[in-house]
Order: structure tokens, then sequence, then C-alpha cells
């Protein structure tokens, strides 16, 4: 039945799955549906460039161990992230309510959707850049960036207002063809050099391995966390891991090492650029277009989840495509090279959400983690926002060099650090019944 949270004003939809309710049994799909939507974020164009960059600073033998622990640190916070939000059927963001209470969850919300809105502007601004440049180069064709940035927002804005099904539709289709695209690449890279003489170079590194990991670990990580918003959808708890396995282990793993392969092939620094020379026009294309469709409209699905969880009564359209107009503005205005410091600080920050919510859910209060909890929901967990906190200032200083860090990956510690000071501040909390302040 509709769900009514009447002390807090609201009248939910329980067919919407923006709503703040749990999905319901007609709406669950099976696994493998849920990890190719887990799987296209990986073949997104982001994840070849981060490959690219990570195997140009290390040497081969370290750039396959910075992605393989990269990979395993991300699959274990995605894999838990994911059983949680299928064991409760509830989106990252209701999660985050019921963690830190309703006023500390408005202020997590809000900058993960400001973060996910500002990433869909960079996305439509790399993506109308690289159609152009692809269109130029490839088939001598002068395609206008602004009509391509309205286009490809129109298209990301309509998917994400049918929603999850329509997401699933399009990654099913493209997940296949762009696996086609990566082995290609890593074919081709290898046809102009062999993989014992690619791990026989000696050169000078610009990273370590442990910078090597955070980048990997920093590319991805805001995916992982909010990972409940598609695992909500599958049958059983189950099918959360094997998503996380997916498209963390092996597709991640196999687009940036095919990236890194052939940047180290070929001795240039331009995915794109590469895949020309390789005579992959048309690879490069599907990866920049569908790799950009599939990813926008997932940060904008969960920019739209962040906002309805913190201000229910908005209504769902005119949010969405206020949200996607908002985007492509930022574009279009060329703000967002200055725009992407701040988005990196930003991103930075949310990681140990992941910490306070792991612990929270799986350690000390469990039972709290229902939908109903949300009808008499604290009005701020102190104790979360602290932990947040201090894991913040922690991961923004590492990041900066400013403090060491105890295991060389900047976000593992500051995971680690939120989730050590939670226990120490909410143990007395163990066993408390829903919704009880502390």
């Amino acid at each position: 039945m509709t769900l009514l949270f009447m002390q807090r004003g609201l009248t939910v939809d329980e067919n919407s799955e923006f709503a703040a309710v749990t999905v319901k049994d007609h709406q669950l799909v099976p696994w493998p549906r849920v990890a190719a939507v887990g799987a296209m974020v990986a073949f997104s164009l982001p994840t070849f460039v981060t490959g690219l960059e990570v195997g140009a600073g290390l040497s081969a033998m370290n750039t396959v161990w910075a992605l393989l622990w990269g990979s395993i640190i991300i699959v274990f916070i995605g894999a838990v992230m994911g059983v949680i939000g299928a064991k409760t059927r509830m989106s990252s963001y209701l999660l985050v309510r019921i963690a830190f209470g309703d006023f500390g969850a408005s202020l997590v919300n809000i900058a993960f959707a400001i973060s996910l809105l500002g990433w869909f502007g960079v996305n439509i601004n790399l993506f109308m850049d690289a159609v152009a440049g692809l269109g130029r180069d490839v088939w001598g064709l002068e395609l206008p960036p602004v009509g391509l940035a309205i286009f490809a927002s129109f298209c990301m804005t309509l998917t994400t207002l049918i929603g999850f099904k329509a997401i699933n539709i399009l990654a099913t289709l493209l997940v296949p063809v762009l696996a086609v695209v990566t082995v290609l690449l890593a074919k081709f890279a290898l046809s102009t050099q062999s993989l014992s003489d690619v791990f026989a170079v000696e050169k000078a590194e610009a990273l370590t391995v442990g910078e090597g990991i955070s980048a990997i670990v920093g590319a991805i990580i805001i995916g992982a966390i909010i990972l409940p918003d598609i695992t909500r959808f599958v049958k059983h708890w189950s099918g959360a891991i094997y998503t996380a396995i997916i498209a963390y282990i092996v597709v991640q793993l196999a687009v940036m090492g095919a990236a890194a392969l052939a940047g180290a092939t070929s001795g240039k620094d331009d995915v794109l650029e590469i895949m020309l020379d390789l005579n992959l026009g048309i690879g490069a294309f599907i990866i920049v277009i569908a790799g950009s469709w599939v990813l926008n409209s997932l940060n904008l699905y969960s920019a739209v989840l962040g906002m309805k969880a913190t201000f229910p009564k908005l209504k769902t359209v005119l949010l969405t495509i206020a949200l996607g107009v908002i985007g492509v503005v930022a574009a279009l205005m060329n703000i967002l090279d200055s725009f992407i410091i701040f988005l990196f600080y930003l991103s930075v920050i949310f990681i140990p959400v992941a910490g306070v919510l792991i612990i929270d859910a799986l350690l000390i209060r469990p039972k709290s983690y229902r939908i109903e909890t949300l009808n008499n929901n604290r009005t701020l967990n102190w104790k979360a926002l602290l932990a947040w906190g201090v894991g913040a200032v922690v991961a923004v200083l590492a990041s900066e060099g400013l403090i060491p860090t105890i295991s060389k990956i900047a976000a593992i510690d500051a995971v680690l650090l939120s989730a050590i000071i939670y226990i120490a501040l909410a143990w007395n909390e163990r066993g408390v019944g829903r919704g009880a302040a502390s």
C-alpha cells in the first residue's frame, strides 16, 4: 500500500522508484541485468583515461599491482554497500538518512547531488568536445558542440525520466559491444608490441604504487558508495556481490588494463588518439557516446534520488528536467574546468560516508535499516556526522600531502578512520531500537 509519512507531512507514490519507499517485488530483476548497469560505468571514458594515466606513471608490473589492489578495495566497499541496498531495498540516500538522521543526511545528500550534477556537466563537456573532434578526424564533419551538448543532455535526461528500466535496457544492449571494443583495443595494441616487451621496458616512475591505487579508488569510489541505487533491484542480496565483482574486478580491470597497455605500446596519453591510430575510430565513437550516455544517465538518476530523499515534495519530472538543464548550461558556459577542482574535493569528502554507514548498518544498528525507521527518524546523529567530518578532513589533508597516510592510500585511511571513530562513539548504541536518538 502507499506509504504515508504523516509526521513529516509527506505523501509518496509507491510506484515511483524515486520516492522514499523500498523497491517492490514486481520491480526486481535478475542480477545480471543489474550487473550490466554497473559494468557500463566501468566502460566509460573516465575509466579508460584513469587506466591510461596510471599506466603512464608506473612500470608495467607496478601498474598491474595498482590495478589489482585498487579493484580489490573498490569491490569490497561496493559489495558491502550493494548488499545493504539489496537487503533493505532502499537507495543510498535513504540509507544515509537512517545513518545520519534527517538533518545530517540533508547535508550529505545535497553534497552528493551537487557532485553528481557537476560530473553530469563535466561529462557533457567531455562528450561534445570528443564527438566534435572525432567527427572532424574520422569523417571530416564539423559537428556543432552546442548542438551535440543539447542533444546528448536531452537523451540522457529522457533516459533518466523513464528510470532504471531504460538505463538497464541500454546497458544490457551496449555492454557486449563495448566489451568487443575493449578486446580489440588490447589486441591491436599487442600487434605493435609484445606483452613481454612491455614488461621489459624500464622507465622512471612519476607515481608510487600507493598513488596509483589512490587514483583508481578515487575514480570509482563514488559509484561504489551509491551502488545501492541499482542493487536494490536485485532479487537476492548475493546478486549485489556478483554485480560488484563483475563491475570492479572483471570489467574495470579489463578496461583500465587495456588502456594502460595501449598507452605503453603507443607512447601516447590520449585514449581517443590512440584508438584512431589503431583504426578504432568507430570504437572510439561507441565508447564516448555509449559510455557517456549510460554514465550520465546514472549521474542524473542518482542526483534526483538524492534531492528527492531530501526534498520529497519536489515533483520528479520537473526536478529531473531542471537538473538536466542546469548540467548542460554549466557545460555550455565552459566553467567546468575550474569547477573540477571543487568537484574533486567534494568527492574526496564523500569517501568516509561509506565507513560510517557500513558500521552503523552492520554493527551498531542493523535492525534500524528498515523503511519504517523513516516514520520516526532521528533528526541528527551527531556521532556519525563527527566521524564523517574527521574522516573527510583527513582525506583532504592526506590528498594534499600535508599529513602522512598509514596505508599510503588516503581514501582508505579516511574510510577506516571514520569507521573506527564511529565505533568508539556509538558502541553503546548497539541493539538500540530503530530511530532512537543518541
